[in-house]
């Protein structure tokens, strides 16, 4: 189960990164082009859209950085509780659009990011 859990906390850490240094790398029309459901852009400032970036970011170093140098590994299921609640955040954000394929995506993140805390704090913790 150890295993399992570190392979996907990498793989969703990986795509929170990607996706968080786009938000602060790229411009609001070059990241609206990236792909059809992107457009939630619109609703946000540009300060909303790099404070997202930022919390992509920082919420993936923490599902594998904590862990990975044995230090405050408490902070890895933490982490997940947090990224939980801001793909909520989308979630609801997809709702307001009725952007319902999108929305059963974010609610997979949702369960996974749940299946992460869960694991790290119940089932496979770390020593």
């Amino acid at each position: 189960m150890n295993t399992t859990l570190w392979i996907i906390a990498g793989v969703v850490a990986a795509g929170f990164v990607a996706g968080g240094a786009a938000l602060l790398l790229l411009s609001r029309a070059k990241y609206r082009s990236l792909g059809a459901n992107q457009h939630w852009v619109d609703d946000f400032g540009d300060g909303h859209l790099k404070a997202i970036g930022t919390i992509k970011l920082i919420g993936a170093a923490g599902l594998v950085v904590p862990a990975a140098l044995g230090v405050a590994p408490l902070l890895v299921p933490l982490a997940a509780c947090g990224l939980m609640l801001f793909m909520a955040g989308a979630a609801t954000t997809r709702f307001r659009r009725s952007e319902w394929s999108y929305l059963a995506g974010d609610i997979v993140f949702i369960a996974v990011f749940a299946l992460l805390a869960w694991g790290r704090f119940g089932l496979q913790p770390f020593a």
